[in-house]
């Protein structure tokens, strides 16, 4: 799933090209680049889709040029993550009927990719082997109000793989006081949003929880992989609900799983979940480019600029610095919940161009 905007990294993330096409830790690979790189070991290239916001067909393709025009999947417009999965599905279905999917956001940074890999072959040999909605959790580290949690039931447990457990409960980005009642019960997981599933499934629960959904895409199914696709696809978007498929789903299905994971994770939502991945033990700052940055009297900063750009700081602790060619951002890291309310302040006051 590609095709976020990617707000609350403003102003290095644009909608023009949102953060799943940046690469942020200088690694000379996106993150979109870098999560393909990672399945690569239990999915061949060819059978990797891509579902993007049409607007950045021509990034995909200069991004990953092994894919072929079919296995990129553009939406008109942005309906959240059900409708962009039940998409995959009915194009999946003409290949595979049959087939075991993973679901995965293009933008998570999980640097252990063969531990990551460990736990994927095992939530698919369990959907190839049961009807359920598997979901991959992680054990949390902090009582983090950023993340959805899945309470899993400990007496329910997959004895072919006991870190798989029936799932409770799923609860939306909990108030502090909650998510510290989560960390310390023991028996929730942040949720990845990296789903396993094998196709039947997952198409008798859009059927039976999002029938509306199910139907649109069933009426257009003769469309697909034909050159009336995008024309038909645009038409259903319009009448399409826009509704995640945690909501839409998986908090109403009596099937649903949970694998209890352990490998290193970070869904890079936000400049802090950033920093938190780049700062070095002896190192007071995170700084993206770090020869052109002077600080001073500065700690506990992420601060990143243009290659040809100097930044000079003195003063600062705990602020998001982003420099761009035509916007900057200074901002509290603890303020940084607000950016989508800059962002939508400086689209009604500037325009397009500045966001």
């Amino acid at each position: 799933m590609a095709g976020g905007a990617g707000t609350r990294f403003w102003p290095v993330s644009r909608n023009a090209y949102p953060k799943q096409f940046i690469d942020f830790l200088g690694t000379g690979k996106s993150l979109l680049q870098m999560t393909v790189q990672r399945f690569l070991p239990v999915v061949p290239m060819e059978n990797i889709y891509i579902v993007t916001n049409e607007t950045y067909s021509t990034i995909v393709r200069e991004q990953l040029p092994e894919l072929n025009g079919e296995q990129i999947l553009l939406e008109p417009f942005r309906r959240n993550t059900a409708p962009c999965i039940a998409y995959a599905n009915y194009r999946i279905k003409q290949r595979n009927p049959e087939a075991n999917i993973i679901v995965a956001p293009s933008d998570h940074l999980i640097p252990d990719e063969q531990l990551f890999n460990e736990h994927i072959t095992s939530a698919l040999a369990c959907a190839e082997n049961n009807a359920w909605l598997l979901t991959l959790g992680i054990h949390p580290t902090r009582p983090e109000t950023g993340y959805g949690y899945i309470q899993y039931d400990n007496t329910n447990r997959y004895m072919p793989d006991p870190r798989i457990s029936k799932v409770r409960i799923f609860t939306e980005k909990p108030q502090l006081e909650l998510a510290k009642q989560f960390l310390e019960s023991g028996d929730f997981l942040w949720n990845a949003g990296i789903f396993v599933w094998k196709l039947p499934t997952i198409m008798k629960a859009f059927e039976q929880h999002l029938p509306t959904i199910d139907q649109l895409f069933q009426s257009v199914e003769q469309d697909l992989g034909t050159e009336r696709e995008q024309a038909s696809i645009r038409r259903i978007y319009e009448e399409c609900t826009a509704i995640s498929i945690d909501y839409g789903i998986m908090e109403k299905a009596e099937n649903v799983s949970v694998l209890a994971s352990n490998f290193a994770w970070s869904d890079l939502g936000t400049w802090t979940a950033l920093y938190e991945q780049m700062k070095l033990p002896d190192q007071k700052n995170a700084l993206v480019e770090p020869a052109n940055i002077f600080t001073y009297n500065t700690t506990n900063c992420i601060i990143t600029a243009p290659k040809e750009t100097v930044v000079v700081t003195e003063g600062l602790d705990d602020y998001v610095v982003a420099v761009t060619d035509n916007a900057v951002l200074v901002c509290r890291k603890s303020e940084e919940q607000n950016i989508r309310q800059f962002v939508a302040d400086v689209q009604i006051s500037k325009g397009e161009k500045f966001v």
